[in-house]
């Protein structure tokens, strides 16, 4: 009865993600159901609103959920044992996972996988994704796989379930890799930490070799030069609050000194907090003289590491180089 009446209202019920029984026994209800009167439906409806507002925690029901909640808290090799053997105990359909991907990834196996795979993968999206996975695949190709799917028709049951298992096997396996971050990420963390002789260096290296890597690299970088167009002004008090004073203080210091794009993240800091703070921070820079490179540099690390920091954790956000192009433009 709720079901018909959220429906009646013109509520759209996601049911498809309930399980298959479940919807068949719901449908089923719905067909024994004739004319209620209105004190049976108020009865209902204020029974279900209560039942509602007393729950006080839920829980995502069922073995598939409970492991798909814990899959990003989890060891990733654990999680695909955990996956392996809820499939093998339920002999679950394959392509419940395969269609569960999103389109990017789906659309990304048709350029590994045959025009043969391709046509039975579109064949079992619904029509809506399968235009919109067309319309980003080359014209040619999309073609084929259209006309692949006129093939399609003797296939049988059985081949369809191999290729399911086969694509989740290659596609929809949790993977287990020897560190927790790509290695653009581990190069650019190791580059934030370097001397800026060093990191110029090695990003000049890296260009000479493999320009893309580079590109890549140099986006996941963030230095104290890049605080300007990589860090929005209200986000600053609140990431001066969680750097050291005197690494603060030493990175001031050394960076007016040096003038240049340091002198402009310094200046900018300055211009983005309290007047009455900034005038202090100016004169404690200006007390402590000309600051080594190797002390001013590392003071900038711990000041440019902190603001990562909060970005990781999702406290701040940083601009990425994209959107300061895009700007910029």
């Amino acid at each position: 009865m709720i079901v018909q009446l959220l429906i009646s209202d013109g509520n759209k019920l996601a049911l498809s993600s309930l399980p298959e029984s479940l919807q068949a026994d719901l449908a089923r209800e719905l067909g024994e159901i004739r004319l209620v009167d209105r004190a049976t439906v108020d009865a209902v409806a204020t029974e279900f609103a209560e039942i509602l507002e007393s729950i006080g925690l839920s829980a995502p029901g069922g073995a598939k959920a409970a492991l798909a909640t814990l899959a990003d808290h989890i060891s990733p090799a654990l999680a695909r044992q955990l996956q392996a053997n809820l499939d093998a105990e339920q002999g679950s359909d394959p392509w419940q996972r395969v269609l569960a991907l999103d389109l990017d990834k789906i659309t990304a196996i048709f350029a590994a996988e045959s025009v043969e795979v391709g046509a039975i993968i579109l064949s079992k999206l619904t029509v809506e994704n399968a235009a919109e996975v067309l319309g980003k695949l080359p014209g040619e190709q999309a073609r084929r796989i259209t006309f692949a799917v006129s093939q399609t028709e003797k296939t049988s049951p059985a081949a369809i379930d191999r290729i399911g298992h086969a694509l989740v096997e290659d596609y929809c396996q949790t993977q287990v890799t020897a560190f927790e971050k790509p290695p653009v990420d581990r190069i650019g963390a190791i580059l934030n930490s370097s001397p800026a002789s060093t990191r110029d260096d090695l990003l000049t290296g890296l260009e000479g070799s493999d320009q893309e890597l580079a590109k890549n690299v140099r986006k996941a970088i963030f230095t104290f030069a890049d605080i300007p167009s990589r860090m929005k002004p209200v986000d600053i008090p609140a990431a001066l609050r969680v750097v050291d004073a005197e690494d603060l203080s030493v990175a001031l210091a050394y960076a007016l000194g040096e003038g240049g794009e340091l002198g402009t993240s310094a200046e900018h800091i300055l211009a983005n907090i309290s007047q009455r703070m900034a005038g202090q921070m100016r004169e404690e820079a200006d007390e402590k003289g000309k600051v080594a490179t190797a002390a001013g540099e590392a003071a900038m690390n711990k000041v440019t590491a902190a603001i990562r920091g909060l970005a990781d954790e999702g406290t701040i956000s940083l601009i990425s180089p994209e959107e300061d192009q895009a700007e910029a433009a």
